[in-house]
């Protein structure tokens, strides 16, 4: 397998290693072996970048000089472009993409989100006139003024890293903020990326910078804690983000969490080709490591047993038809490390000890390679109450659960910490739009319908997340209001 260039911190303007010249070992999921190396930044690092990005917001016109930025954003999308041969090697090495994954959530919806902010960002409103007001004898004029909160710091994680860093960066630099992306030490490359494209770019020093290290926590603690840092951008585990809340707020800091999910694809009985749409519940796509797969899926008790010899079938006729690093045909690769594989595993062995099927499934693949291979798996005779339904597994597991009637139905999906998606079928769209406005979610498909885009705002309910990315939404999170009146 190729061997990655190193991956380098870029911090005040400068691509550079590591104080010392550490660095870490970048394992591949694929091979479970050593594919390149990274710096392994220090605490001084860090503080160095955040010293950066605090000066390039203070002292430079970033945060008011929209041609610029605008202007430098679009020449980094095109270098990015110029790059997407070296895009698609990292999402492959790094994250363990499937080569027919590579071109969806990967690199090119990530690509496409950037267009769109790009599109979205002339409906920003930059001022808000709120008219005049007469009062204790005089009148005021008011007008709202928004503007960039500060210093961003974004930490992205290793799923879909390239998507993700996109949707943090480009929000930020947009709204005229500076920005220090963390990426996960998994894939230090797809963020070491941005520091050299916007080296080539023309970027002012600071205004981007990008830390790293073996260690997935130290830079994130300082960036949540440093007072120095305004916002903090995170995607990740739900309890991660909890621990965020609760350090950042020493600081009063704005945080914007995008976290777990585990969201229901409800299958009312009229659904028109009520067996593809069981079919294409298989949890296969990038071994099911999304936030916002759906990984319940819910039918009637009625159709219950058909939906069994649905998926029964589906899964026998997927086979073997994963795994292959050069099939462009392939959308389900390895899990992304050993310990995330462990755990996989360990939810199969608890869904069985909890009584659920087995359908298909469940086993480790050493024979696809020496990588984290873990085969698609679906359980049925699942409860809601059981974990395999109300924890997130991050893997390729489905769980099936039965369903009375449509009121059941929203009651098992909304009975769930999360809300992050969803999805709802039927022959007639507005039982199904009942149902969908009933889930607690922050986006859910009816129909098929694309809830997920770059130009539509993403995030959560409860423990699925604060806050919204992507779309005009996603630009005006970094922004604050500024209230100005004036006596006339």
């Amino acid at each position: 397998m190729t061997m990655l260039p190193e991956a380098k911190l870029y911090v005040d303007g400068t691509l550079r290693e590591a104080a010392a010249g550490r660095t870490f070992d970048i394992i591949g999921p694929w091979t479970g072996e050593v594919v390149g190396k990274a710096a392994d930044a220090s605490a001084a690092d860090v503080d160095e970048a955040i010293a950066a990005a605090r000066r390039a917001f203070d002292e430079s016109d970033w945060a008011t000089n929209v041609e610029l930025r605008v202007g430098l954003v679009k020449k980094l999308r095109d270098l990015f472009e110029e790059n997407k041969d070296r895009l698609n090697e990292l999402a492959r090495i790094e994250a363990g993409a499937a080569l027919g994954a590579v071109g969806r959530a990967h690199v090119d919806m990530a690509l496409d989100g950037w267009d769109d902010y790009l599109r979205v960002f002339p409906e920003v409103e930059w001022e808000t006139d709120y008219g005049t007001r007469e009062g204790y004898g005089f009148t005021s004029h008011r007008r709202a003024f928004h503007e960039p909160v500060g210093v961003v710091g974004a930490i992205s994680p290793w799923n879909v890293p390239l998507y993700v860093n996109v949707g943090k960066v480009i929000a930020a630099l947009l709204a005229g903020c500076t920005v220090i992306l963390k990426p996960a030490p998994n894939t230090p490359g797809m963020g070491a990326i941005f520091g050299e494209l916007a080296d080539k770019a023309g970027f002012p020093a600071g205004v981007i910078n990008v830390v790293f290290g073996s260690d997935p926590a130290e830079a994130g603690e300082m960036l949540v804690t440093d007072p120095r840092v305004d916002l903090i951008s995170f995607t990740g585990s739900t309890g991660v983000g909890k621990r965020i809340m609760e350090k950042g707020a020493q600081t009063l800091k704005r945080v914007f969490l995008e976290l777990g999910g585990k969201s229901a694809k409800i299958i009312l009985d009229d659904a028109p080709n009520f067996a593809m749409e069981v079919a294409q519940t298989m949890l296969v796509f990038h071994a099911g490591q999304g936030c916002a797969v759906q990984s319940r899926l819910l039918v009637p008790v009625s159709r219950y047993e058909e939906t069994k010899a649905i998926l029964a079938q589906a899964y026998a006729g997927f086979g073997d038809n994963w795994g292959d690093f050069d099939n462009p045909q392939q959308i389900m690769g390895p899990v992304i490390s050993q310990r995330q594989m462990d755990r996989v595993l360990s939810y199969i062995k608890l869904g069985q000890e909890e009584g659920a099927t087995l359908l298909a499934g469940g086993n480790a693949r050493p024979d696809k390679g020496t990588g984290y291979f873990i085969e698609p798996t679906v359980f049925v005779d699942v409860t809601n109450d059981m974990r395999i339904a109300q924890e997130e597994i991050f893997g390729p597991v489905l769980v099936v659960i039965p369903f009375d009637d449509d009121d059941a139905a929203v009651r098992i999906a909304n009975d769930s910490e999360y809300g992050l998606s969803g999805g709802v079928s039927s022959g007639d769209f507005e039982r199904a739009m009942s149902v969908a406005r009933r889930i607690r979610t922050g986006s859910i498909s009816v129909n098929g319908g694309m809830c997920i885009a770059g130009d539509i705002p993403f995030g959560g309910y409860k423990a699925s997340g604060v806050g919204r990315e992507w779309g005009r939404e996603g630009i005006e999170e970094h922004l604050e209001t500024k209230l100005i009146a004036w006596k006339e």
